[in-house]
């Protein structure tokens, strides 16, 4: 019986944290910035690594280590709130016009999850992203990658405390990172 409570626990919050996702991808689709913000804890950490191209039997060398080499972002709360209010100004450059933005989450996975599915208080999910987005005329991009969070339960809520971004290419091509993964 406690192994069948622990399986439709294990769905229940599957279920819950892929509507978080979700919800938040919809939040940043729709612009609701400062409601996203709401999302993440006050000591969060947000970051992505740059990739490199190497070779067969150097592969701890493929990413940019976190704290000690430059990454593509490596930000707290204060700053996403930063870069929220200078899009909000309207007179953010590479956000005039507003960007159109579209994030497709799967495959969401659930690699941790503490003290138990029974009582979840943190849970580390890995997930795929795909995000394209259409700004003026002509300027569109796709980026496609994994993303490894930090989730934990403040208030009966879900709040996203750590966030490591994946992008599945090693250049690129985007002219800019305004937007948020």
């Amino acid at each position: 019986m406690a192994d069948q409570r622990e399986a439709m626990a294990q769905l229940f919050l599957e279920r819950d944290v892929e509507n978080f996702l979700y919800h938040e991808a919809e939040l940043l689709d729709e612009r609701r910035y400062e409601e996203w913000l709401d999302l993440l804890a006050d000591d969060v950490r947000y970051w992505m690594p740059m990739r490199r191209n190497v070779k067969l039997g150097e592969l701890e060398r493929e990413f940019t280590r976190e704290g000690q080499d430059v990454n593509w972002f490596d930000e707290g709360k204060d700053t996403l709130e930063r870069r929220v209010q200078q899009i909000l100004t309207g007179v953010h450059w590479a956000e005039e016009p507003l960007s159109r933005i579209c994030h497709m989450i799967s495959n969401v996975q659930l690699l941790a999850v503490t003290p138990s599915v029974l009582e979840p208080a943190d849970v580390t999910v890995k997930s795929r992203f795909l995000i394209y987005r259409n700004r003026v005329e002509t300027e569109t991009d796709i980026l496609v990658g994994k993303r490894e969070d930090g989730l934990r339960r403040v208030d009966g809520h879900w709040k996203i405390s750590r966030r490591k971004v994946v992008l599945d290419q090693s250049v690129l091509l985007s002219k800019n990172l305004t937007f948020f993964f």
